[in-house]
């Protein structure tokens, strides 16, 4: 469940906590009042597009917090470790998201900094939000045959057909592409082998521009090394006053001294060494300018082989590691096509196999959906019944596909006849929006018990129904908050008063601005929030507030 809501600076809030229970939560208020806010916080919660309006006026930043304890956290977990995040802490789930007016926007997951996408990953499994529109899901044949498979527990099945439907499409695409390339003409084959034959006569090896560039450097440097390292051996060693020279002078002083002062002998221990390493030095020097020689030939070759891996870079990559996945692309692509008549043979073979595994596991598939589609049919016309519905007719009509699908071997389709006498069309044909809303709370019910999905938020969905379908889509509602936390935003009394907790949205004006505020109601308070909802005098408004939380036993 959703257990706090944070939200500050967004549109009319301020600073708001709002602290939530289980079951069926209602929440209420004036029109304009800011109820919308709360689902507005929810889909950024939910990864979805930060409108920077939206940022309270006169503010720089707007964040939403929520707090969710899951009793399963298998699937949170799944995408928290994909994304390289640690695992649920006993089963709590912390989501931040920070919108400002001039910087980046920021999201967190448990403290850690995530991407937006890693939000609407997580989303899919904490909240299923529901407004006057989001009923169009239903008009969506594919979103149908979602909601029949999941009535049917066939999930984990429909994975595994999926995989098989995208191995044999790949192997079918292959098998086209080949069988075209016996098309391919004279002119691209030619030009294939060219490509291939210029690289291997090359015969590049990956890592050797950097030691062939190091090389030429060097040569084409030779008599500038050859200067600086005589400049070195003949300040060492060479002339009056060279400093080996002037080291050895040193060298009989401190044995002098050393003969009179014993105690000096450790003043000098680091004069030894230095005249040794600056001794060896002079000599690595003048070996190094003796190995120093100018090979013009050399120098030639040295340049023609940068020349050449120019060019291929210039042709085929950046790089010669690119280079030579050009090439081993290119061998690729001419044996295939210099083979293909055995490479079309199993690629045959291979597709066959695949669409037979495609097959076997759709026809499995097929028969669970038939067995399924009359019983979600009848479940969700049992819950039509409630919903006012008396003698409608509801059916999920199964028909089977040209040819395998990556959802199957069929489609389905929901049809609907909200009236007796008239022949079920498709539901996106026949109903209106109040009698769409309906049919979507029916079918949320059939998959009450298959529906992992912990938060339901219904947003105003009671809209354009009457005082008593209102009521029994409040208890619809109610008997879902069993299962799920609802969250139902509305204006009916009906629906409020069957809810276990009753939140009201206020606002207030202080000189120039306004603040939306949302306060639990209990008792006398919540008497009076019904009554208002009710209209009518204030006695009779609240006695039928009183009968109506007397009536869902709150």
């Amino acid at each position: 469940m959703l257990s706090i809501l944070k939200i500050r600076n967004l549109a009319l809030v301020e600073d708001v906590t709002w602290e939530l229970a289980a079951g069926l939560v209602g929440v209420t208020g004036e029109t304009g009042a800011g109820k919308s806010i709360i689902v507005g916080a929810l889909k950024l919660i939910l990864g979805e597009r930060a409108d920077r309006s939206l940022i309270r006026n006169g503010q720089d930043a707007c964040t939403v917090e929520a707090s969710f304890h899951l009793k399963d956290t298998r699937e949170i977990d799944a995408v928290l470790e994909e994304a390289g995040l640690e695992p649920c802490q006993d089963g709590e789930l912390l989501i931040k998201r920070t919108i400002s007016t001039g910087g980046a926007n920021k999201q967190f997951v448990n403290c850690s900094p995530v991407t937006i996408q890693v939000l609407k990953s997580l989303g899919e499994f904490l909240v299923d939000l529901h407004g006057p529109h989001d009923h169009q899901s239903l008009n969506s044949r594919e979103r149908q045959l979602d909601m029949l498979d999941k009535f049917a527990g066939i999930e984990d099945m429909r994975t595994k057909y999926e995989a098989s439907w995208r191995e044999w499409r790949t192997a079918v695409t292959d098998l086209d592409e080949l069988e075209n390339s016996e098309r391919i003409g004279t002119q691209q084959l030619d030009m294939l082998k060219f490509q291939a034959d210029e690289i291997r006569s090359a015969a590049l090896k990956d890592g050797e521009e950097e030691e062939i560039e190091a090389r030429h450097r060097i040569a084409a440097n030779g008599a500038r090394l050859a200067e600086l390292c005589g400049a070195i051996t003949g300040r060492l060693s060479e002339g009056e006053g060279s400093v080996i020279d002037g080291l050895r002078e040193i060298g009989r002083s401190i044995q002098e001294l050393e003969k009179i002062d014993p105690s000096t002998a450790n003043l000098f221990e680091g004069f030894k060494s230095a005249r040794i390493e600056l001794t060896e030095l002079e000599s690595s020097v003048a070996d190094y300018a003796e190995d120093l020689e100018i090979d013009p030939a050399e120098l030639a070759q040295l340049e023609n082989r940068i020349h050449t891996i120019q060019t291929l870079k210039r042709k085929y990559g950046r790089t010669i590691g690119e280079i030579l996945e050009f090439l081993a692309e290119t061998e690729r692509k001419l044996s295939r096509i210099e083979n293909r008549g055995d490479e079309i043979e199993k690629l045959q073979k291979l597709a066959k196999e695949r669409e037979a595994e495609v097959l076997k596991t759709g026809r499995q598939i097929s028969k669970k959906r038939a067995d399924a589609a009359p019983k979600l049919a009848q479940e969700v016309a049992a819950h039509l019944t409630d919903l006012g519905f008396k003698r409608s007719v509801f059916e999920a009509q199964l028909t089977t596909s040209q040819e395998p699908a990556k959802s199957g071997l069929e489609e389905v389709d929901f049809h609907f006849a909200p009236n007796p006498g008239e022949p079920s069309k498709p539901l996106r044909l026949t109903a209106s929006s109040g009698e769409m809303s309906r049919v979507l709370l029916a079918v949320k019910s059939a998959l009450a018990k298959q529906d992992a999905v912990p938060l339901l938020v219904f947003d105003e969905i009671d809209a354009n129904v009457g005082g008593n379908i209102a009521e029994a889509v409040g208890r619809k509602m109610a008997a879902l908050g069993a299962t799920h936390q609802v969250i139902a935003i509305t204006h009916f009394p009906q629906v409020a008063s069957l809810a276990q907790s009753h939140f009201v949205v206020t606002k207030e004006i202080e000189g120039n601005m306004t603040r939306s505020q949302i306060a639990e109601v209990a008792e006398d308070e919540r008497v009076e929030e019904l009554a208002r909802m009710l209209g009518g005098s204030a006695a009779s408004a609240r006695e039928h507030a009183k009968s109506l939380l007397k009536g869902a036993g709150r």
